[in-house]
């Protein structure tokens, strides 16, 4: 199954949305196309390790997943949360619904904890513009990217709250701007 799930790649002070695109088929091969650097090609490991810890199955089948546009270089382990999510979604494990409507990014640790990224608020300034509902990011993100209007923002601890929430299991809590904190006291 063809799934697609979303990201941003950031250079300098201005992002580009990425398309994470996953299919699962017959086969038994793991590979990842796009222009990546190492750490994005690492993510493998990270991810079968996180799905483990959190008891999601890896599908022992041909997976490719492909970072578009393929001109634009892949940096860093931020990748790793959106293409778990795709790999849940394209072996059918959680439903992909809900992933046309947010951007995903956020790097995982071996336990399926879900570590800060760089670059926040230029993804969620160019999330906002590409018309997403929201962005899922780790916890440690989530207010600076909250200073973008109109934009939903959820702070994730790990890998099983956001599946939950694409499965509709569960509701992630909204952060809000420190900035309109400041004045509504």
């Amino acid at each position: 199954m063809l799934v697609k799930s979303f990201g941003a790649a950031v250079q300098g002070i201005d992002a580009t949305i990425i398309t994470i695109e996953v299919n699962v088929s017959s086969g038994i091969k793991f590979f990842l196309v796009g222009l990546p650097d190492l750490a994005v090609k690492e993510s493998y490991e990270r991810i079968l390790s996180a799905f483990n810890h959190k008891g999601y199955k890896f599908p022992r089948k041909q997976v490719i997943v492909n970072l578009s546009p393929a001109d634009i270089r892949k940096a860093g382990s931020a990748y790793d949360l959106p293409i778990a999510m795709s790999i849940l979604c394209a072996s059918e494990e959680i439903p992909s619904d809900r992933l046309k409507d947010y951007a995903i990014m956020g790097e995982l640790s071996l336990d399926g904890s879900v570590l800060p990224i760089k670059g926040v608020l230029p993804i969620a300034i160019k999330v906002k513009e590409a018309g997403f509902r929201g962005l899922i990011i780790p916890m440690e993100n989530a207010k600076e990217a909250s200073v973008v209007d109109g934009l939903e923002v959820y702070g994730v601890s790990n890998l099983t709250e956001v599946a939950e929430f694409l499965a509709g299991k569960r509701e992630l809590v909204q952060t809000t701007s420190p900035i309109d904190n400041m004045f509504s006291e």
